[in-house]
């Protein structure tokens, strides 16, 4: 459980007041004693994941948050950093301890709705008191289900675990797919993954070895070579590969030295399309075709990490584009979970193909995003339009699109 990637567990956010019984409630939804629980208000002051493997959805994360009625400067901060959880949830468990909702749960279930995040509202504590019959009415008004616990009796809690699975995104309950539907059994498919100073050190990084895993799983035969390898291979194999599927930044070497029958695409495209809408980052690009002087461009990583010369975010996707739209930009950097509340300063956002963050959080970046005006695109699409390769990396992609409706 521990081994699953950050990007593939479910991440369940529990949100309310102090005091309500969040720590307690993960506890007993866990069987464990992993939160820690004090009957002083604001125990737990920032937000705490803890991993569970919750069958059968398996590995999730639930999110111990501070109390939304937290008070003061320091308060206020640890309220705000519970909000900035939001958008990484897949569920919110809201907790209520059975008293009438106050503004600031209000105002916090207002802004759950209104963001679409699948909720359950928690009335705990049932075995001291019975719940306020207007926060009954709220929910049945707002067609938000609820579930009576009593963390020291354990009553409910099966009701919630319950409805936790009921409410699981769709993405979890359907077998999705990398890159198995460009290939059929046995093809040959051969993976260029670069190995430079940011490449991790005795290891493939994760959407090369998620690519691979599957890529076996649909029973293709694969290939991985370093690029200074890529004209070597080609010439040992006896018939030309079916695939090859590349770093983005190699992807103007792998134009010039693959053959044009054999299709190519890279893996930001192909997370593109796993963890976000293929579509709407396509349609992104068309804002990078029409670039002006001033255009401020927001680059968002979903991980952070350390900065080298050669980063592709901080230094080679600003060159490149500067280069390819003859304008003068400016730039600014996001990364992991932060995502800029001033939206609408960006002529557009380029962003990473999202492996270390969730689809829901990467979809909900989309949608926020398009909320605000502000056309969104992938790393990878951005390197192939600068390169000139975008409609031979998309071509894979869209065609097994179209074969799909086609059926």
């Amino acid at each position: 459980m521990s081994s699953t990637p950050r990007g593939e567990r479910l991440i369940i956010a529990l949100i309310g007041k102090r005091n309500a019984g969040k720590s307690s409630l993960i506890n007993a939804l866990t069987g464990q004693e992993i939160a820690i629980v004090s009957n002083i208000p604001g125990t737990t002051t920032d937000p705490v994941d803890k991993h569970y493997e919750l069958l059968p959805l398996g590995p999730v994360t639930f999110y111990d948050t501070a109390g939304i009625d937290d008070m003061g400067e320091l308060g206020d901060k640890r309220v705000s950093a519970t909000k900035k959880i939001l958008y990484r949830a897949d569920i919110v468990i809201f907790v209520n301890d059975g008293t009438s909702f106050d503004n600031n749960e209000l105002q916090m279930l207002s802004r759950i709705m209104e963001m679409e995040i699948p909720s359950v509202v928690v009335f705990n504590k049932s075995d001291l008191h019975a719940t306020n019959t207007d926060n009954e009415s709220y929910c049945s008004n707002h067609k938000l289900p609820s579930v009576k616990v009593s963390t020291l009796s354990k009553e409910g809690v099966l009701a919630c675990k319950e409805e936790i699975i009921h409410l699981a995104p769709k993405y979890l309950k359907e077998n999705r797919i990398l890159a198995g539907d460009l290939v059929e059994a046995r093809d040959h498919v051969i993976l260029v993954a670069p190995i430079d100073s940011a490449a991790p050190k005795g290891r493939l990084i994760l959407p090369q070895v998620q690519v691979l895993r599957d890529l076996m799983d649909n029973d293709a035969i694969v290939t991985v070579v370093k690029e200074t390898e890529l004209l070597p291979s080609l010439a040992m194999v006896k018939s030309l590969p079916k695939l090859v599927i590349t770093d983005s930044q190699a992807i103007e070497q792998v134009n010039r030295e693959v053959p044009l029958e054999i299709q190519v695409t890279t893996f930001s495209i192909l997370f593109a399309r796993y963890k976000g809408e293929l579509d709407l980052l396509l349609s992104g690009i068309e804002r990078l075709r029409n670039l002006k002087d001033g255009d401020k461009i927001l680059i968002a990583e979903a991980c952070s990490h350390h900065v080298q010369k050669d980063d592709i975010g901080r230094f080679k996707l600003p060159r490149w584009l500067r280069d390819f739209s003859g304008k003068e930009l400016s730039f600014d950097t996001y990364s992991g979970h932060d995502f800029p509340e001033n939206l609408e300063e960006y002529a557009v956002c380029v962003h990473c193909g999202a492996c270390m963050i969730n689809p829901m959080e990467m979809n909900r970046r989309i949608v926020e995003c398009h909320r605000r005006g502000v056309p969104i695109t992938n790393y990878g699409m951005t390197i192939s339009l600068v390169q000139g390769v975008l409609d031979r990396v998309m071509y894979p992609l869209l065609a097994a699109k179209s074969k799909q409706t086609n059926k």
